[in-house]
């Protein structure tokens, strides 16, 4: 075995020693509680682990191997510690096609995926996918990068426009709340799409309406839900005042 695996391999055996010493059963059932899959999870804070990433940062080889361990905590470390420029396209596809919990998705996603040259094609691409957590992770990322791209045009957001819409009928709780998720970040970047994501929410109430004509309540429900939340958020005097003295 070359030296480098050799290192790599006894720093994932300590790591997993550690995390089996610091897990426990009441935070098991914590995690549970908040709808995380604790099926192969020691029950290790995530505060814990970002305190533990902090000991390997922009480790590839690392990351990769927490990755392949297939733990719940090993994958949330690989998260943490590898490193955006050495991500590909392809092991953000299979990281995503691993996803079992939405605490998984949404830290790959925004504390990772969204730092990467893949983000924006990824986020085009995931969007109209039918695996749950594959979608999710799209609008995840999206939300993701509505805080940390700082460098993204109105225009690239706007353009999403069309990916929110569609996605907008889609009943499943993890699915709507990612989309509910990305409206609300555009619409807080700035007051152009501040005013962009009103329009938008309220288009998706009219499409609730005419959901529900047509009979259709599995869709007319998420669409009312998202918009009517993003609404209360991005209309609220706080918003408001936040994003003026942005501007």
């Amino acid at each position: 075995m070359d030296a480098w695996k050799r290192k790599t391999t006894e720093t994932l055996d300590g790591i997993v020693a550690q995390l089996e010493a610091k897990g426990s059963d009441a935070n098991r059932a914590g995690m549970a509680r908040y709808g995380i899959n604790v099926d192969r999870a020691f029950g290790v804070s995530v505060y814990e682990l970002r305190r533990m990433a902090a000991e390997h940062r922009r480790d590839h080889d690392l990351a990769l191997a927490l990755w392949a361990r297939g733990l719940h905590e090993t994958r949330l470390l690989a998260v943490f510690v590898d490193d955006a420029k050495a991500v590909t396209r392809a092991q953000m596809e299979q990281w995503a096609l691993d996803f079992d919990s939405w605490d998984l998705c949404d830290q790959a996603t925004t504390s990772l995926f969204d730092q990467t040259p893949h983000a924006w094609p990824a986020v085009a691409d995931w969007a109209v996918r039918e695996e749950e957590w594959v979608k999710r992770g799209a609008f995840a990322m999206l939300a993701g990068l509505a805080v940390h791209d700082k460098r993204a045009s109105n225009q690239q957001f706007e353009a999403t426009r069309d990916l929110l819409l569609a996605a907008s009928p889609d009943p499943r709780n993890f699915v709507k709340k990612a989309v509910n998720w990305a409206i609300r970040n555009i619409g807080k970047r700035n007051l152009h799409l501040n005013g962009v994501m009103v329009e938008l929410c309220n288009d998706l109430l009219q499409l609730a309406d005419r959901s529900a004509a047509q009979g259709n309540k599995s869709a007319a429900s998420p669409q009312r839900w998202i918009a009517r939340d993003a609404l209360r958020e991005l209309t609220s005097e706080k918003a408001q005042a936040r994003l003026a003295g942005k501007g």
